[in-house]
């Protein structure tokens, strides 16, 4: 069957038709300025930047911050605006996943949930979703009092800080110790945290802080110090580094090598300040030459000293000829002792063979005790 031809149409649209991907570009996602600094979070692609404008991206509280405790934690932030490769966003809220939720709640406790919508000094209008978790089940009233309370410190809380802040005691723990301090009084909790929060009307836009100029510079100079410090342990090492360095990045890669050279100065006074140490080990040389000397002298000494030691050695050898004898002593001093258990055995079988009178009269006799049993006596005429 034969191929069908294409219309001279569907041909030009074909060599029209482009390719999508070539035309996107990485953009760097930015955390808010308040209270992190512009810190850089992530990466996302986009054509331009309407098509990242209003773009939500989530990660965990981990990854933000680094705190393994906190991986069932998610942050979400919303891009708001986007100057050249940067892609500026703004905190939206967070929330606990649900499965680990569900792990907090078991039989024979109370669940409390709430919803407190708050204002800050700035004017952000936030909803936060607190969930008490008690050690027993606890009667409707309590719950009540516990949920007016825990509002009542959120409220507190929000009226004296702005947003940032908010961020900040929110996601550290700050604002849950304080819930908890509150609550105990009322009754025991198993577990408090604000599970879910939301960002529903945006307020007052502070431009105090660092700029997005000075971040790319801090940044770019951290990396062109890295790259320096890199550079030169590979020269110590010997290893030929393939990457070129770049002449738009020679300036920077100077400024990075001014610290490291400061931090090679100290190395020079050091040695300066050992050099004295140094001199005193050269003086003291010669004072150990002229102990040599000395030391020669008393070999004479220690040869002469060498027959008087071999003259007492018939001595040492007459006193090892006694030692046979000595120990051919020994047994019978071990068979004269093993025969005092003997005869003490002997003579107590013979007095307990006796009757308790004939005991009494020899103990009279003796001048001991006469009380007590028969064995009693005789211990104490053995002894």
């Amino acid at each position: 069957m034969a191929a069908k031809k294409l219309s001279a149409k569907a041909r030009v649209a074909a060599r029209k038709q482009r390719d999508k991907w070539k035309n996107k570009r990485w953009f760097t996602i930015r955390a808010p300025r308040h209270p992190w600094n512009f810190k850089r979070i992530g990466e996302t692609l986009g054509e331009t930047d309407e098509h990242i404008m209003s773009r939500i991206y989530e990660m965990t509280q981990q990854e933000f911050s680094g705190d393994f405790t906190k991986m069932h934690v998610l942050l979400r932030f919303r891009v708001t605006e986007v100057v050249g490769q940067d892609a500026l966003t703004t905190f939206v809220g967070h929330a606990h996943q649900s499965d680990h939720t569900r792990r907090q709640i078991r039989r024979y406790r109370g669940k409390i949930d709430d919803v407190v919508d708050v204002v800050t000094t700035d004017g952000y209008l936030v909803r936060l979703k607190p969930l008490m978790i008690t050690e027993r089940r606890c009667q409707t009233s309590v719950k009540q009092a516990m949920r007016a309370k825990c509002a009542e410190v959120i409220r507190a809380h929000a009226a004296k800080s702005n947003y940032s802040k908010l961020q900040e005691a929110m996601l550290g723990g700050d604002l849950e110790t304080d819930i908890r301090n509150a609550i105990k009084a009322i009754y025991p909790c198993r577990n408090i945290v604000i599970r879910k929060s939301q960002l529903l009307q945006i307020g007052v836009i502070t431009e105090k802080g660092p700029t997005l100029d000075e971040i790319h510079s801090e940044e770019s100079r951290k990396e062109a110090e890295l790259n320096a410090k890199r550079a030169a342990a590979l020269a110590e090492a010997g290893v030929v580094s393939e990457d070129e360095p770049v002449e738009g990045d020679l300036l920077a890669a100077a400024e990075a090598m001014e610290s490291i050279s400061e931090k090679e100065e100290v190395a020079p006074a050091a040695e300066k300040a050992a050099k004295p140490a140094k001199a005193a080990k050269a003086a003291a040389k010669p004072a150990k030459a002229a102990a040599k000397p000395a030391k020669a002298a008393a070999k004479p000494a220690k040869a002469a000293a060498k027959p008087a030691k071999a003259a007492a050695k018939p001595a040492k050898a007459a006193k090892a000829a006694a030692k046979p004898a000595k120990a051919a002593a020994k047994p019978a001093k071990a068979a004269k002792a093993a025969a005092k258990p003997a005869k003490a055995a002997e003579s107590e079988a013979d007095l307990m063979k006796l009757k308790k009178d004939e005991l009494v009269e020899k103990a009279k006799a003796a001048g001991v005790a006469t009380s007590g049993t028969k064995a009693d006596i005789v211990a104490r005429l053995l002894e």
